[in-house]
């Protein structure tokens, strides 16, 4: 009798401490819910108030929500890249050295050897995309992002897994990691192994920031990848300064130069360097703005192209990325006014018309436009701004793509 009431006991007790541990591990898994992350062009807020939304069955976000996770069901099979896939090596004849070419270059037919190659503005050379380490690091930017979000929403681990994995192959693994330059990027064969516009190859490296910030309340993502993540960064970062590529990329006067700027603040930003930052918000991307940007909002340098729209979009996408950065060290570019009182809402409204796709731009591009790409550029400034006639223009957009594209997730308000 005795003896059964102590084992009854020591059942109780470790059933206690049991549930305590349990109940901590609970209250834990709260408190990091709540965690506001802190994101670069994201905003943390908006994250956190997303996945309460998502978790409270939200209907206006089950669209969204329902095409990230068919795209995250897509990543976690997809890959793993890095920069020595490649067959054809660069110059430095180390496979770990990225390297691409132009996209609209192509062999001169009047020459014996096709060199030195010619441009074809707009028209992209299949064979050159073929052998360029850029669709690899796009596509391993877009499953990485897409995984992270994913994680962040939903909680499982296997998304955070696979995105840590395809993080340490393309940067931080000694066989295969990318070297943190571009010195063969954007090369034309028969005339140059490598140009300063090949720096535009990496300027989505501010999603990859972001997506290691979410990655970071993962148990997958260790303190080794974060270290190493940021020794690649800073390293990558001194390297757009100081480089030849890198200057003369600065100089670039159309969506090049905007581009440098949004990569230099966005990592600038991601490694601690706030000064570096504010000075590039501050004195160069304000004088860029007023170079690029005319009266009606439009954007000559990039009308010249024979894909007008994309490239107005394009160049639009780099500079509210900018406008977003600022926040972190006080600038607020939103609120920029040029001469004509020209600003970024005036350029956003300048190519929102064309969101309903029966709106032809006055110059036609010689490739279809993602209208992907205008419904996520014009909802960003429409939110920044609490824009209402941008808010409306969105609903010209098909309601299938409008509803569904993830930029759904990022804002408060009108869809």
């Amino acid at each position: 009798m005795h003896r059964h009431l102590r084992s009854t006991c020591r059942v109780a007790l470790l059933l206690g401490f049991t549930a305590a541990v349990a109940a901590r591990s609970v209250h834990a898994q709260g408190r990091r819910s709540e965690r506001v992350p802190e994101v670069l062009l994201l905003h943390g807020d908006r994250l956190v108030a997303a996945r309460l939304r998502v978790r409270a069955g939200d209907a206006s976000l089950a669209p969204a929500m329902r095409a990230l996770r068919a795209d995250a069901k897509t990543a976690l099979t997809s890959g793993p890249w890095a920069v020595t896939d490649k067959t054809l090596l660069p110059p430095s004849k180390d496979a770990r050295d990225y390297q691409s070419f132009g996209p609209y270059w192509w062999p001169d037919s009047s020459k014996p050897t096709g060199l030195p190659y010619i441009r074809r503005d707009g028209e992209m050379n299949p064979v050159m995309r073929r052998e360029s380490d850029a669709p690899r690091l796009y596509a391993m930017t877009d499953a990485v992002e897409t995984l992270s979000l994913a994680y962040w929403f939903t909680g499982e681990d296997r998304y955070a897994d696979r995105a840590t994995m395809l993080l340490r192959r393309f940067f931080l693994d000694s066989a295969t990691g990318m070297r943190p330059h571009l010195r063969y990027g954007q090369a034309i064969p028969g005339v140059t192994q490598g140009r300063g516009i090949g720096i535009i190859d990496t300027r989505d490296l501010a999603r990859l920031a972001d997506a290691i910030v979410l990655l970071r309340g993962s148990m997958a993502w260790t303190s080794a990848d974060d270290a190493g993540m940021m020794r690649w960064n800073r390293a990558f970062l001194d390297w757009l300064l100081t480089s030849p590529e890198g200057m003369d990329e600065r100089k670039a006067l159309n969506n090049h130069g905007m581009w440098y700027d949004a990569q230099v603040v966005a990592l600038a930003l991601f490694v601690g360097d706030t000064a570096r930052a504010s000075e590039v918000l501050r004195e160069w991307t304000p004088a860029r703005l007023a170079k690029q940007l005319a009266p009606d909002g439009s954007q000559p340098e990039e009308l010249a192209r024979t894909r007008p729209l994309h490239y107005s979009a394009f160049n639009l996408e780099a500079m509210t990325r900018l406008a977003e950065l600022g926040r972190h060290v006080g600038v607020n570019l939103w609120t920029w006014r040029g001469d004509s009182a020209v600003d970024l809402r005036r350029a956003t409204a300048y190519i929102a018309p064309y969101l309903n796709p029966t709106s032809k731009f006055p110059t036609p591009d010689i490739e279809p436009v993602r209208l992907v790409d205008l419904v996520r550029v014009v909802r960003r400034a429409a939110q920044a701004l609490g824009d209402s006639a941008l808010f409306a223009s969105l609903r010209a957009a098909p309601a299938a793509l409008r509803d569904s594209d993830r930029s759904r997730l990022f804002v408060v308000g009108p869809p």
